[in-house]
């Protein structure tokens, strides 16, 4: 498609696009350069730092951003006070629903995050008008349905070692999309944090990161720098068909 912003001379891309981590797998890569320039009116880069709400549950949504860098850790909340980690963002996915008024959910900066912040109403213009923007975002959705349903799989049937080896695989894979060695990164969440995303208790996850340290899966330094020497390795006790 001659018409996307990565088909098109770089001259032709607003100078702060150039080298935006998201531009290609982002929204922005559904974007002409002219589209690209319109919203850049609009958006602004922020640095988040690790524990921050990037937004609220219950909040009127006011503003959608890009991942650039950095895991984003989404929380939904019960009444009762009692919560739940429900999923896990990467550069360069998109934080928010488009056309909504209100966030379902929490979102923090498990580490520290970078995002391009986009007004919700400049946004919402440019998808009613723009049925490539409209496509991607639909397509994205999609994405995370697949994903809600593949962590449904994880949690409901898998062994407690599978659920962290998932885990650690989908962090190697997914932390930084720009490394050329995914197979080496810091963890992105406490210990508890890991339990509460796989549904374990934190003793569980613990002698589990132990069990494949042991068996020569991974290797662990300062108990949150993770090497994995081989990936399909990992990816076989996790379960995952590769």
């Amino acid at each position: 498609m001659d018409t996307l912003c990565r088909d098109v001379p770089a001259a032709d891309i607003p100078k702060v696009c150039r080298s935006c981590e998201a531009r290609h797998g982002g929204i922005c890569g559904a974007m002409t350069p002219q589209q690209l320039a319109e919203l850049n009116k609009y958006t602004s880069r922020k640095h988040v730092c690790a524990g921050a709400e990037l937004y609220g549950q219950g909040e009127n949504v006011t503003n959608y951003a890009n991942i650039l860098k950095g895991v984003v850790k989404l929380t939904k909340v019960m009444p009762d006070g009692r919560q739940q980690i429900v999923g896990l963002q990467f550069a360069p996915d998109f934080l928010g629903r488009p056309f909504a008024t209100e966030n379902a959910l929490s979102a923090e900066a498990t580490t520290d995050v970078e995002v391009c912040a986009i007004p919700k109403a400049a946004l919402d213009r440019m998808v009613k008008t723009q049925p490539d923007l409209e496509h991607l975002l639909y397509k994205q959705a999609l994405a995370e349905l697949d994903e809600a349903r593949d962590w449904m799989l994880t949690l409901g049937r898998k062994t407690a070692q599978e659920k962290v080896a998932t885990f650690l695989y989908l962090i190697a894979t997914h932390y930084d999309p720009e490394s050329v060695d995914s197979t080496t990164f810091d963890l992105p969440l406490s210990r508890a944090d890991i339990a509460d995303f796989l549904g374990l208790t934190i003793e569980t996850v613990s002698r589990q990161l132990t069990k494949l340290r042991s068996e020569g899966v991974i290797t662990i330094e300062n108990n949150r720098h993770v090497t994995v020497p081989n990936l399909d390795r990992l990816a076989h006790i996790a379960g995952i068909d590769l």
